[in-house]
């Protein structure tokens, strides 16, 4: 590939985030080849251009550009071993799952092992701005790979925000469990405000216009409180792997001697949602966590 080239992109892993990610980059005019586990998952992405291989190898083996959005370290892990046959070296892999510092060491030491050129590029954002290609991509990564890599963040997202060159070192990884510990506790400030209401007879209509406009005022509150409300948990992030998140940044402050009280509980909280059936709903199914299991 030339620096005027258009960069090959293989997707591995389209859940949520990855199948509308491999959406825009095809509607980019991007070659896109996408993988799942679930090959059914894939499939519908066929229509818009995107070829969808039967194995991790085979969707590498002419990438420029690997995309990994996985649901976890070891998932990541397993699917770029398998691909491991075809990918060459030199192949620059922007990892965007929320992996947590000990998945992303492991990512980070394969990466070396294989000579590939990783950046650490996980996104913000949830099923709408996926869609609609306006994710914020975090990311770290060398100064030679970025201009292979601007036509795939340019469709992926409306924003990149270069946090260094070593990758290695997991800058990115580690901005996105802080933004993500911030998410869930608001969630579940949502969700608890919202079941104190329902437990003690008040109009969360009430609740909502009492702090409308002032500073404890925001736009995710009122999102998540419209999904809890409405009734209609169609998933823009799911429980499951909110719990997965919230475990990710409990573990990472035990490793930087931090104590994640919050999180602590939130995973908890999630946890109980998942296993009353709200796992594959979207994480405002932490409402359900407040009241037993019918």
């Amino acid at each position: 590939m030339t620096e005027t080239s258009t960069p090959a992109v293989a997707v591995l892993g389209t859940g949520i985030m990855g199948a509308a990610m491999a959406r825009n980059l095809a509607r980019a005019g991007l070659s896109v080849t996408a993988w799942n586990r679930s090959r059914d998952k894939a499939e519908p992405l066929a229509a818009d251009g995107v070829r969808i291989a039967g194995t991790p190898a085979d969707a590498v083996r002419t990438a420029d550009v690997v995309l990994t959005v996985l649901y976890d370290g070891p998932a990541t892990l397993a699917a770029m071993g398998a691909a491991a046959p075809a990918l060459r070296p030199g192949t620059v892999w922007a990892q965007s799952g929320t992996v947590g510092l000990e998945g992303f060491e492991g990512l980070a030491a394969f990466a070396g092992e294989h000579g590939l050129a990783l950046v650490d590029a996980p996104v913000l954002g949830t099923r709408q701005p996926a869609e609609e290609g306006k994710l914020t991509v975090l990311a770290a990564g060398p100064e030679g790979v970025r201009k292979a890599l601007e036509p795939v963040f340019a469709a992926v997202g409306s924003r990149t925000v270069w946090l260094g060159d070593d990758a290695a070192g997991g800058t990115a990884t580690r901005l996105k469990l802080v933004i993500n510990s911030w998410v869930l506790a608001v969630t579940h400030g949502t969700a608890e405000a919202l079941a104190l209401a329902k437990g003690l007879g008040v109009d969360p209509a009430g609740f909502l216009d009492a702090v409308a406009g002032g500073p404890l005022d925001m736009g995710y509150l009122r999102a998540k409180a419209a999904l809890i409300l409405g009734g209609d948990l169609t998933p823009s992030f799911a429980t499951a792997t909110a719990e997965k998140d919230a475990r990710l940044i409990v573990a990472a402050g035990e490793q930087a001697g931090v104590r994640m009280d919050v999180a602590a509980a939130g995973a908890e909280r999630f946890h109980r949602a998942v296993e009353q059936g709200h796992g594959e709903e979207d994480m405002a199914a932490s409402y359900y966590a407040s009241f037993d299991a019918p």
